[in-house]
């Protein structure tokens, strides 16, 4: 029997919805909590093509909910992307996973999502998210929003041109603060496999084209509180600035030098200019200036100030620093200017 036989079976799905996702290609843009479920339930359901896209790395603090990754990976502290990449090659030989260890960001998110039939949001803040809005609504091609703190969560399957958009229902994204998140007010989790079950059910049936069947609008779910609503959504917003005037704020801004990560006591410093960095001779360089961690695709810096994580990339994160300019002063310091 196929190894999908049990999915086939599903009617609404059947040997022509398999099919399809055999020939699908999907792009998921950040690998934690929900990226990490969405990404091995796409793979285990047989999508014929997967690209995972995270900049961060893997810590201990990410086990309790993170399903991908292992001690071992958090040990070596690999990078999500590669993690996870090996994680979901084990389990399904027949997918073509690639990891990509980047920022997505305005200077690449365009070529990091095309090709894509179907995008899928595992990321943690909404700077990225309304870039990620911006551009599928523009190229047409449609995507689930997914979100949990605590033991609430939301889900929301984007059609462009067809439903309401992100810009449609929350209109601009909050203020720095003005949001709980997971480093802030914890996370269970359960809420992030039922939020991440969601939207892979949102994602099946927009990728077999079921479309008929998707929720009317956004889903909430508090599993504490044992609440659960739709909010119908009927038409998008006459004010909306991406769907009703073709205004993409979010993807025609310039890429920031840093910014401060959701809740994390941290800052991500980018380069002024792309380009790969010897890590070898990066890591040989600050060793007689504090502990030094290496594996191929980054190094981990202990300074007296501060910790710095610097990527392949040249990107770094810089923990124990809320502070963008004082991230950016210790990267001129210890990496160069």
């Amino acid at each position: 029997m196929s190894r999908y036989s049990r999915q086939e079976l599903f009617s609404a799905i059947g040997r022509e919805g398999q099919a399809r996702l055999r020939a699908a290609r999907v792009t998921l843009v950040g690998c934690g909590a929900l990226g990490s479920s969405l990404a091995e339930m796409m793979v285990r359901a047989g999508v014929g093509s997967l690209t995972l896209v995270d900049r961060d790395f893997v810590e201990e603090s990410n086990l309790q909910r993170q399903s991908l990754f292992t001690e071992e990976d958090a040990t070596r502290g690999l990078p999500k992307a590669v993690a996870a990449e090996a994680a979901l090659r084990r389990l399904n030989s027949g997918v073509e996973v690639r990891g990509v260890v980047a920022d997505f960001a305005t200077d690449n998110a365009s070529g990091l999502l095309r090709g894509a039939d179907l995008v899928l949001d595992g990321t943690d803040n909404f700077e990225a998210r309304f870039l990620l809005n911006d551009l599928c609504v523009r190229e047409g091609v449609p995507w689930v929003y997914g979100a949990c703190v605590g033991s609430y969560g939301l889900a929301l399957a984007i059609r462009p041109r067809v439903t309401p958009c992100l810009r449609c229902v929350l209109d601009e994204q909050p203020a720095p603060g003005a949001s709980p998140t997971c480093d802030t007010a914890g996370v269970i989790a359960p809420i992030v496999h039922v939020v991440a079950g969601l939207q892979a059910a949102e994602a099946l049936k927009l990728l077999v084209g079921k479309t008929d069947a998707l929720f009317p609008g956004l889903v909430t779910i508090d599993l504490w509180l044992g609440q659960f609503d739709v909010l119908d959504f009927t038409g998008r917003a006459p004010s909306c600035p991406a769907c009703t005037a073709g205004r993409y704020d979010y993807a025609d801004r310039a890429s920031g030098a840093s910014a401060a990560l959701c809740g994390r006591d941290a800052v991500q410093v980018r380069p002024s200019a792309a380009g790969a960095l010897d890590l070898e001779g990066l890591a040989r360089r600050l060793a007689g200036l504090g502990a030094v961690a290496s594996n191929p695709y980054l190094v981990r810096f202990r300074a007296p100030e501060a910790e710095l994580v610097v990527f392949a990339d040249g990107r770094a994160i810089v923990k124990g620093v809320d502070d963008p300019a004082r991230a950016r002063s210790l990267y001129a310091k210890y990496i160069g200017a």
